[in-house]
């Protein structure tokens, strides 16, 4: 059953950013911010509180937090420790979100410790965030293949995405961080999946290196799943994924939900010029396919 709305997770700000090696500045990275939440978004991941050393682009976190509006939208961070997670709720952070993996070694090259090992890391994360009240979402990592390990058991994604709703998270990304999937490959995840887990608690993360996001997209959609991350303008990609491409853009995603007569409350066009604005500042066109087909208000 195709949801009658969904939740869209603006996670440009963050995954989309992340990995650019170019620096860009606290003010560019609070306009984006902004014109993606005049476009209407209300979920965006605007920063990552991880060490500076292994993600240097992600070092202006706190100054972003303090720029952001108080405007009742759900401001997340990515949090890896209670390190992390201290710096967030300092900075005012209204979500966290802890990652795992579901291939052995994705972890080791990602986290540099086991599945277990990662998951007994958040302990700390999760009980100092009951005690700030503040709302955990658990991402899992190549849940259709590992560049490392080949394809990846949907039981194994089932496993680590259960341990990780038991430990308190209130909903699992399940990300395809290759891109490598297919709607099958989709579908045989969600078979699995679905026989433990209601679709209410699961989300999807696809990155588009294949071309396959907005048709695995669909296959979700179908399943009743209704949360989608995506990011502005195609942004992003995995250092640890090699040719890992970037996310499924969200203006390809509106677009899709327009076309299914799905509600989601973000304007197109704006959406748009915010990804013509970050592109710009990136010095690179749009990848959204959308973006580059339809004229913006100001070529009109």
């Amino acid at each position: 059953m195709i949801p009658d709305a969904v939740k869209i997770v603006e996670v440009g700000p963050r995954d989309g950013l992340q990995n650019e090696a170019q620096a860009i500045s606290v003010a560019d990275k609070l306009t984006l911010v902004r014109l993606l939440a005049e476009a209407g978004l209300q979920s965006i991941e605007a920063g990552s509180f991880v060490n500076p050393k292994w993600v240097p682009q992600m070092a202006s976190s706190e100054e972003v937090f303090a720029g952001l509006p108080k405007d009742g939208r759900c401001y997340s961070a990515l949090t890896p420790n209670v390190k992390g997670l201290e710096r967030a709720l300092a900075a005012g952070a209204s979500e966290v979100a802890i990652f795992g993996a579901a291939s052995e070694g994705f972890s080791q090259k990602n986290i540099n410790c086991s599945i277990a090992e990662s998951l007994q890391r958040f302990d700390g994360v999760m009980s100092m965030a009951r005690d700030a009240g503040v709302p955990v979402r658990g991402y899992v990592s190549c849940v259709i293949a590992c560049p490392y390990d080949g394809s990846t058991a949907p039981e194994k994604v089932l496993e680590v995405s259960q341990q990780l709703l038991d430990m308190g998270c209130y909903e699992i990304s399940l990300g395809d961080t290759t891109g490598v999937g297919t709607p099958a490959s989709v579908n045989r995840l969600l078979d699995s999946l679905l026989l433990e887990i209601p679709a209410s608690k699961l989300a999807v993360h696809f990155h588009d290196t294949y071309g396959q996001a907005i048709a695995n997209i669909y296959a979700a959609l179908q399943r009743g799943i209704a949360t989608v991350d995506s990011a502005v303008a195609g942004l992003g990609g995995c250092p640890y994924a090699k040719g890992a491409s970037g996310n499924v853009a969200s203006e390809d995603l509106v677009y899709l939900l327009n076309g299914l007569g799905i509600a989601h409350d973000v304007d197109l066009q704006k959406l748009i010029a915010a990804g013509e604005f970050i592109s710009g500042r990136l010095g690179r066109p749009s990848q959204s396919k959308v973006a580059r087909a339809m004229p913006t208000e100001n070529d009109e």
